[in-house]
């Protein structure tokens, strides 16, 4: 069942198997998630298109667009909640619309603030829902109560716990049913500097417990430091997509401080270097494009024009730097 506030599932069901290892070397699984095509007009408005995302268990997948890209109508579609114009889903290999129950099987969502009692406490609250889905014994609900730091209040009412702890109910009631598949729509909104923290640290370990997570957020350098793989899209269409560390390299550079030489003879120099893309001076540095396993070559070239550098160093772009080169709406007629 899809509940107003979040869906609580999962069941273990498996879909196709695809190894792999994340990037905090966790071990990853099968494709849980798969969407192909996936289209949806409101009249004349193309809200997603021709979109396709896949997330593996064991990985965490940051999905990112400025507002109004078509996440949150993507997320919609996802949880069965709008039927996609065109396209498929399929949760845990089977399509979604020849078995609408394969969400609550396998899905975990918080799509809005989760409702809970506010005079009953935190476990109480837990229990409550554990009751309504069935079958979750109490040594689920001490360790969903661990994994989210409450255990020291879970006795206390819910209506004294801050934004953040009720955001880590919330993922703790999501997860009561061992769901395949976590989605997180957000899950930072509003919260202070130390909640956003809190659920920063948590988001990892779902996947270190074999979850895969989908993250729609626009919190840039959360996404980058939690998430094995980035999505970003764009009025509706996917721009680019690939691991966080893949992307970040390709927004790299190498930065050369040669104080006291030329520096327009050290870019004649640089230039026939191979694999070099662009050098520039910039700011009394030289900004060289090109693959940081270079140096070396880069430090020869200049030697033997006489020219001694002080520091040869790789610089890496950040997903924010990344993110506002694709998202860039300058080009894009209104």
């Amino acid at each position: 069942m899809v509940e107003e506030h979040g869906v609580t599932a999962a069941s273990g069901s498996t879909g196709p198997s695809v190894a792999g290892v994340g990037r905090r070397g966790q071990a990853q699984g099968q494709v849980i998630l798969e969407a192909s095509s996936l289209t949806k007009r409101f009249k004349q408005i193309v809200a997603v298109d021709d979109l396709n995302l896949s997330v593996k268990t064991g990985e965490v997948l940051g999905f990112l667009g400025p507002n109004g890209a078509g996440k949150s109508t993507t997320v919609g579609m996802i949880l069965g909640l709008i039927k996609p114009s065109s396209g498929t889903v399929r949760i845990a290999g089977q399509e979604l619309t020849t078995k609408p129950s394969l969400v609550s099987e396998n899905i975990g969502a918080i799509i809005e603030n989760p409702a809970f009692y506010p005079y009953m406490s935190g476990r109480d609250n837990l229990r409550a829902h554990a009751m309504a889905v069935g079958n979750i014994p109490e040594t689920r609900i001490d360790a969903l109560l661990d994994l989210v730091n409450l255990t020291e209040r879970a006795r206390h009412k819910y209506k004294t716990y801050s934004l953040g702890m009720k955001q880590r109910l919330g993922i703790a009631s999501t997860l009561l049913t061992d769901p395949a598949l976590v989605i997180l729509d957000e899950p930072t909104n509003g919260l202070d500097p130390a909640g956003q923290r809190e659920i920063r640290a948590i988001i990892p370990r779902l996947a270190d417990q074999g979850h895969g997570v989908l993250l729609a957020s626009h919190m840039l350098h959360e996404v980058e430091q939690v998430s094995d793989r980035v999505l970003i899209v764009r009025r509706g269409k996917l721009i680019t997509e690939g691991s966080v560390d893949d992307l970040l390299r390709r927004g790299g550079y190498i930065e050369i401080v040669a104080p006291g030489h030329d520096l327009e003879a050290a870019q004649r120099a640089i230039r026939p270097v191979p694999h070099v893309e662009q050098v520039t001076i910039e700011n009394g540095k030289l900004i060289v494009v090109a693959p940081e396993e270079i140096g070396a070559d880069l430090n020869r070239a200049l030697v033997e024009q006489g020219i001694f550098a002080s520091a040869i160093a790789p610089r890496h772009s950040t997903l924010e730097d990344l993110f506002l080169e694709l998202t860039d709406e300058t080009e894009i007629p209104a």
